[in-house]
């Protein structure tokens, strides 16, 4: 089982992709391909994705039963004591941590203004 996930890639690497796999959802391509039809379809999509992302995962004889790559995606998969899993990346780590030595702001929300003044 072979399944391919296409974001803003172009309609025709999509009409591309319906000669040899069903599109269940838009950008969601399930499918049964050989090996070899399956790397030939994901170098295509790879070479003509443009600025979008895409995903492929398929069956393979390993623990997991799986295995996926991705195409300028920011969630790379990681081996990790022989299982692959994903990693994100968290852009807002930072953010968070610099938030967190900040006061938090009082009386901003509607809640707030009811209790202080009484009224709705």
């Amino acid at each position: 089982m072979t399944v391919v996930v296409l974001t803003n890639c172009p309609a025709g690497l999509r009409g591309f992709l319906t000669r040899w796999l069903l599109e269940i959802s838009p950008g969601v391509f399930l499918g049964a391909p050989s090996t070899r039809v399956r790397e030939a379809l994901w170098e295509e999509v790879r070479q003509y994705a443009g600025q979008g992302r895409a995903l492929l995962a398929y069956q393979t004889n390993n623990e997991q039963g799986y295995t996926f790559e991705t195409h300028d995606h920011s969630w790379h998969p990681t081996d990790h004591e022989g299982l692959t899993l994903i990693h994100r990346p968290n852009p807002s780590a930072r953010g968070a941590a610099q938030r967190s030595t900040e006061t938090p702001r009082q009386g901003w929300s509607k809640a707030s203004k009811r209790r202080k003044y009484g009224g709705r």
